[in-house]
């Protein structure tokens, strides 16, 4: 279920949402470029500051949050990091089709350019997608113990049109941890503080053609590679009709080559980018939002589910997966994620016998369910893909995923693919569980149910104050006064990750049937509050209240 504002107790669904955007919505590209180079943000406010949270730092140049000076200061306190920590082999750059990522990427190269970074660029200059950087990251770096790479992803992921994001992936080739990002954080600010006093820049026509600016083939590589990790003969000969709507994003070139490479029918629905994204239809609160995951933004892909086999689409860096089965529609993040994971630890002999399944600790626990019957371990942790960094690289993972919509798995023989989130591959893979199986994954996701349930989960975000949201981010097991939970007695309370015994930046609370978790968001003024129930959706409602009453009843510290 997609998170849905509260107001007075009621999910509040814009009457605008899954009709097509509207003119006056669309985002004024030339005021915000002009914004990206004349803004000046004050890093006495908080807002304006560099603030990576669990994608980056992101933020709208509207704003003041996502300026020139943003990324001239984080990328040059990445050049300071790789420093210190001996990382110099070449660094991959990509960026994806939202406008600010553009002039981002001129910024960000005619710093490394100035601090002789060796840089590696698309050879045409285009868009490339996450999964794509974290591959060129890992590929590289294969049987290298010296001189290894590194990565900058340019991207907000779905977020809207006006919004930024930049990203730094160390040479394991995920998303870096937060020790790392906050060094990288402090510098970038105190950069800012200083006037960017200590920030090394060349022009852009010389940062691109100085001989440390390399063109790399980062879709002939990728692409030729996808058949270790999705069995694509499988899918040729199954003949299957198979839709893909790229939703304007950095993959966009990409489907057509895999179409080619691996021979099957495959109609990509749209090719057209457009920085404004006014061929999408319109989210839940009104907001032009990429979200594969989203009913409301995948309308047009969901009313055409009979004219395909199969069919899905990506976010904006084709970092998450949308999945359209004939049988049912658009599946539910969580539903896709057990039936991945239920199909692959069945046709993956390749695999690690002891290789565990990653999960974080909001994802529905069906996901447990499906585990417990494969017989197989539970890695929870908190949100956020770092986590997983570790578990995919040594092969201990063989899956890893988050209740948005993101996931890797290791490639068919059991080693690691990509140590970030893959949109393209578990696209792909709901095409092979259809031609190899007969059933599509909606089919496979009822079956799951009547063996193990089928659990009502929803997530909610609802208003909240700065102060109620460090209390939640101290919360202590002990200050919890619930006693039952759902009607049930509770049987955990987690502040602390499962897992790894990382914080979770709030608490979960479990009961036999059901669970609730709250989190404060790291961006608005707004708590997230997860439920599922494994009984009824009156259960799931009393688990809500509970949570609601729990966030009440916490006084902040002063």
């Amino acid at each position: 279920m997609l998170p849905r504002a509260v107001h007075n107790g009621k999910m509040a669904v814009n009457p605008q949402a899954g009709k097509p955007a509207t003119p006056a919505m669309l985002v004024n590209v030339p005021r915000l470029i002009a914004a990206y180079y004349s803004g000046r943000p004050d890093p006495a406010i908080a807002a304006q500051r560099v603030a990576f949270g669990t994608s980056g730092h992101r933020g709208s140049s509207l704003t003041d949050s996502f300026n020139e000076a943003h990324i001239l200061a984080i990328t040059q306190a990445i050049c300071r990091y790789r420093a210190q920590q001996g990382i110099d082999g070449p660094l991959f750059l990509a960026k994806d089709t939202h406008a600010l990522s553009e002039p981002a990427f001129v910024s960000a190269l005619e710093v490394l350019a100035a601090n002789s970074i060796e840089v590696m660029v698309d050879e045409q200059l285009a868009y490339t997608p996450t999964p794509t950087l974290s591959h060129a990251i890992l590929t590289y770096n294969r049987r290298r113990r010296r001189h290894q790479a590194d990565g900058i992803v340019i991207t907000p992921s779905h977020n809207p049109p006006e919004d930024g994001g930049f990203k730094y992936n160390p040479p394991h080739g995920g998303p870096a941890d937060t020790k790392v990002t906050a060094r990288i954080e402090k510098n970038a600010n105190a950069f800012l503080e200083s006037g960017l006093k200590g920030v090394r820049r060349i022009p852009w026509e010389k940062a691109i053609a100085v001989r440390t600016t390399h063109r790399h083939d980062y879709i002939t590589a990728y692409v030729a590679d996808l058949g270790s990790v999705v069995d694509m003969k499988a899918i040729r000969r199954a003949g299957l009709k198979i839709g893909v709507d790229p939703l304007g994003g950095a993959g966009v070139h990409y489907w057509p080559r895999i179409a080619e490479h691996y021979d099957f029918r495959l109609d990509v629905l749209n090719t057209e980018v457009d920085p404004t994204f006014r061929f999408m239809t319109v989210d839940w609160d009104g907001r032009i939002r990429m979200d594969c995951s989203s009913p409301y933004a995948m309308a047009r892909l969901i009313a055409l589910k009979n004219r395909f086999d199969i069919a899905f689409a990506c976010d904006t860096d084709h970092d998450r997966h949308g999945v359209v089965a004939r049988s049912v529609g658009l599946l539910n993040p969580n539903h896709y994620l057990a039936v991945m994971i239920s199909y692959l630890f069945r046709h993956r002999p390749g695999w690690r016998r002891d290789a565990r399944v990653g999960k974080t600790l909001v994802s529905s626990s069906i996901i447990d369910r499906v585990a417990g019957g494969l017989r197989r371990g539970v890695l929870e942790v908190p949100v956020g893909f770092k986590w997983f960094v570790d578990g995919l690289l040594d092969g201990s993972l063989g899956f890893g995923g988050e209740e948005s919509a993101g996931a890797s798995f290791q490639r068919r023989h059991g080693t690691v693919w990509t140590t970030d989130k893959d949109g393209l591959a578990p696209a792909l893979l709901s095409a092979e569980i259809t031609a190899r199986t007969g059933r599509d994954p909606g089919e496979w996701y009822k079956q799951i149910t009547e063996r193990y349930g089928d659990p009502l989960y929803e997530r909610i975000d609802s208003p909240t104050t700065p102060e109620q949201k460090e209390a939640l981010l101290q919360l202590r097991p002990a200050e919890v006064s619930l006693k039952t939970v759902g009607g049930e007695p509770i049987k955990a309370i987690l502040t602390k990750a499962p897992g790894n015994g990382a914080p979770v930046g709030g608490v979960k609370v479990v009961a036999d049937s059901g669970w609730f978790a709250v989190r404060p968001s790291g961006t608005e003024d707004v708590y997230k509050l997860y439920a599922e129930s494994f009984k009824d959706r009156a259960h799931l409602r009393q688990l809500q209240a509970d949570a609601r009453a729990l966030v009440k009843a916490i006084t902040p510290k002063k």
